[in-house]
This record gives C-alpha cells, sequence and structure tokens, in this order.
C-alpha cells in the first residue's frame, strides 16, 4: 500500500530523490536531508503505514535486519562510537512525516546530543499502578 500524498512514497515511487544508502524488497534507508549529525540515516518500510501501531508485523525482522545492516555502515564510515534507533509516532513524540520510519543516529562521546532526563516513579506503589494500567491492556 502507498500513500499518493505521502513524502516517503513519492521517495520510494522515484518522485523525489533521496542518498539511498540501502534498499531490500521491503525496505529502503536513505540519508535524512536534515541530520542531527553527518551519517543520520532513516530505515523505511516500503509499505505505508502512519506510525508503528499499523505497520503489519510480519515486516518486523525485515525492519530489525536492515536496522542492524545500516546502523553498522553508518558506525564504521561515521567512526561514531554508539548508535542511536529511534522511533517517533504521532506528532506529539515529534513525527514529521506520517510513514513509520526508524532514525539511525551515530553517536561519540561529548557530541552535546543530550539523552532525555528520566524522573523516578513517587514510589514503588505509583510505578505498580502504572505496570497494573498498563497489563490490563495488553
Amino acid at each position: 500500500m502507498i500513500d499518493k500524498d505521502c513524502l516517503f512514497c513519492k521517495i520510494l515511487r522515484g518522485e523525489i530523490p533521496c542518498a539511498k544508502i540501502y534498499e531490500t524488497a521491503a525496505v529502503l534507508a536513505f540519508l535524512d536531508i536534515a541530520p542531527i549529525r553527518p551519517g543520520h540515516a532513516l530505515v523505511i518500510p516500503k509499505v505505508h503505514a502512519p506510525s508503528l501501531w499499523e505497520l503489519p508485523a510480519d515486516i518486523g525482522g525485515d525492519l530489525v535486519a536492515a536496522l542492524q545492516v545500516v546502523g553498522r555502515a553508518v558506525r564504521e564510515a561515521t567512526g561514531a562510537t554508539g548508535i542511536n534507533v529511534v522511533m517517533n509516532n504521532g506528532a506529539s513524540a515529534g513525527q514529521l512525516v506520517l510513514h513509520a520510519h526508524f532514525h539511525v543516529i551515530p553517536r561519540v562521546e561529548g557530541d552535546g546530543l543530550s539523552p532525555w532526563q528520566g524522573a523516578p516513579y513517587a514510589d514503588t506503589m505509583a510505578m505498580t499502578r502504572m505496570a497494573e494500567s498498563i497489563r490490563i491492556r495488553i
């Protein structure tokens, strides 16, 4: 399934160019046009799905395999000592293109990119209540 108005689907159809770095029958990877760091790549499924929640489950293996190949190559090409693999789902999570995609971001010590700051639960009961609230929805 392809969406005629989706930016990434237009890339898949060849209507918009990209700096392609990897491709299989199910997945395409290319460089982000506004990278957080040089080598920042995007890995997308060739099937259109707005987010992780709509992706067919059977594409998971293809995506993980592509993330491993691309992540390894990005790390080697950039000299990165770490890689962030990030997926934003929904506008409030920072998703700009509504086509499921993973960011592969090369990292090095002292690069100035900080992970988000966590905060502990108020107490173990608050954590237990949250765990139960999630469990009953599975």
